[in-house]
């Protein structure tokens, strides 16, 4: 019961984390773009990534977490993946109006329960789905305005969307079959997927603003706004791996509409954007999914557990994975040798 307890303070804390962070990096980067004129979105998530493996790199350094051997192929393929979801929905948006972008992002979460359901076997209540329905209503109330169509920006809007949940739907799937921590399968993956960014995203930011990141003349409060972003992404990732590995992709989503929530109730307060009556409404709805959308989770997970006793042993055994911890040494002996591979 204390091991369960444990892991739910982990699941909380893994969420608390998740929002903070990606609140705050928002607002951080806002205030670099759109107030100091750093349009290069793409070039600096490749910065973030680079970071976040520094950072990485010297806590396992310190024995802070043990690095885990991962299949080549398999960690190189889900690098690339999550890296090329990235450039493809800043694509989008530059395709795209900001409300049909905004529909690409509410689209994540139902194409993400089809696949689930149709090559993972994974069961939704009819009561889940009602309130995923509320909640994605709510957010298209409170952020999507215009929604203007063009061919090029709804195939790049498509794989956006397919690379997303696809990539999201491994960053679980990698984590529980292969026996691997957050802090692990990030360790392993942040250099693929900061590689292809760091690549490709000069020229799609230059595609996409017609201005060259290199030629760009850096202030002081310029460059302090960066190393601050980039600080914060370390948060940001290493929580994104660990609230999916926790719990799963469409509760990732669920929990990045309440960020978008909370990131139009602080521009608001702290920016002075423009808030209407319909954002406030669009808001309140969504919370009201988000509560039944956790209601419901709580209850179903309840029904499973009185079903089979053995599911929270079961849970603990595959979930509670070390994050910034040394894993059991009997284990770790077991497997020391062995590679682990997903294809």
């Amino acid at each position: 019961m204390g091991e369960m307890s444990s892991f739910r303070l982990g699941v909380i804390g893994a969420l608390f984390l998740s929002v903070a962070s990606s609140v705050s990096i928002v607002i951080c980067n806002k205030a670099l773009m759109s107030n100091l004129g750093f349009p290069f979105a793409t070039t600096l998530t490749s910065w973030h990534l680079i970071v976040t493996f520094c950072t990485l790199h010297a806590a396992q350094r310190f024995h802070l977490f043990e690095s885990k051997s991962i299949d080549m192929k398999t960690v190189m393929l889900f690098g690339i993946l999550n890296g090329v979801s990235i450039g493809l929905l800043n694509l989008s948006l530059g395709f795209n109006s900001i409300g049909f972008y905004q529909m690409t992002k509410l689209a994540i979460i139902p194409f993400t329960v089809l696949l689930e359901t149709l090559f993972l076997k994974k069961q939704f209540s009819q009561k889940i789905k009602l309130s995923l329905l509320v909640l994605l209503g709510g957010v298209g109330i409170a952020s999507v305005t215009d929604l203007q169509l063009n061919f090029v920006g709804t195939v790049l809007s498509l794989l956006a969307i397919m690379t997303t949940c696809v990539g999201q739907i491994l960053t679980n799937t990698i984590q529980k079959r292969l026996n691997v921590s957050s802090t692990q399968l990030l360790y392993q993956s942040a250099p693929f997927q900061a590689a292809i960014l760091f690549v490709s995203g000069p020229f799609v930011d230059h595609f996409l603003t017609k201005k060259n990141v290199f030629a760009y003349k850096y202030s002081s409060i310029v460059s302090a706004f960066i190393i601050l972003s980039c600080v914060i992404s370390v948060s940001v990732n290493f929580s994104t791996f660990m609230v999916i590995g926790k719990t799963s992709p469409v509760t990732y989503q669920v929990l990045g509409h309440l960020k978008t929530c909370l990131v139009l109730a602080f521009g608001y307060t702290l920016l002075h954007d423009p808030f209407t009556i319909r954002n406030i409404i669009g808001i309140l709805v969504a919370i009201l999914g988000m509560g039944l959308y956790s209601y419901f989770c709580v209850q179903d997970n309840k029904k499973k557990q009185s079903a089979d006793p053995s599911l929270a042993s079961q849970m603990k055994d595959k979930e509670n994975t070390p994050i910034l911890g040394m894993p059991d040494k009997e284990a770790h002996e077991a497997k020391k040798s062995t590679k682990v591979s997903l294809v």
